[in-house]
């Protein structure tokens, strides 16, 4: 009866909860898949947070070499390794793409398993991120100004 369309929704998203970019693969593409990712980060410069998912040396230099560093957190077998203080703190928000993809699914209904045509998987798609794109309200980081140039500042020891 009908069909299924197992697809992966990749998404980057701003500290404002906007959608920058977007990918589909299959349903069994992995998350740290170079090709995939370089191509939804393609005109990207800065920062990128993801989850462990996306933990790779291969898609680290990939990204690094297009002007986009990765920051992810750490597996329990890795090193500690020293983050700025705005780094660990964007990494912590990265829950907002959870968010995201909750409102997605449960509000703009994405996940729907009775399409009956890949058109019509599409446009159910296209169509909701347009729908979420349109939320006057989105869940985002609210930091001032002053907030940010404070979590810019390098921390400074007491002597």
């Amino acid at each position: 009866m009908g069909w299924f369309y197992g697809f992966k929704l990749h998404l980057i998203v701003n500290e404002n909860g906007e959608l920058v970019s977007f990918f589909i693969t299959p349903g069994n593409t992995p998350d740290n898949n170079i090709e995939t990712v370089t191509k939804l980060a393609k005109r990207m410069v800065g920062k990128l947070f993801g989850d462990r998912g996306y933990i790779s040396k291969d898609l680290f230099a990939a990204l690094r070499s297009q002007g986009t560093q990765l920051i992810t957190g750490i597996k329990k077998n890795m090193k500690n390794k020293l983050l700025p203080l705005m780094d660990k703190i964007m990494l912590r928000g990265r829950g907002i793409i959870e968010t995201i993809n909750d409102q997605l699914k449960n509000i703009q209904q994405i996940e729907h398993t009775r399409h009956r045509s890949p058109v019509n998987f599409g446009v159910n798609l296209i169509s909701g991120l347009i729908a979420y794109q349109l939320q006057p309200k989105k869940p985002s980081l609210d930091f001032t100004n002053s907030e940010q140039q404070l979590l810019a500042q390098p921390l400074l020891l007491p002597a």
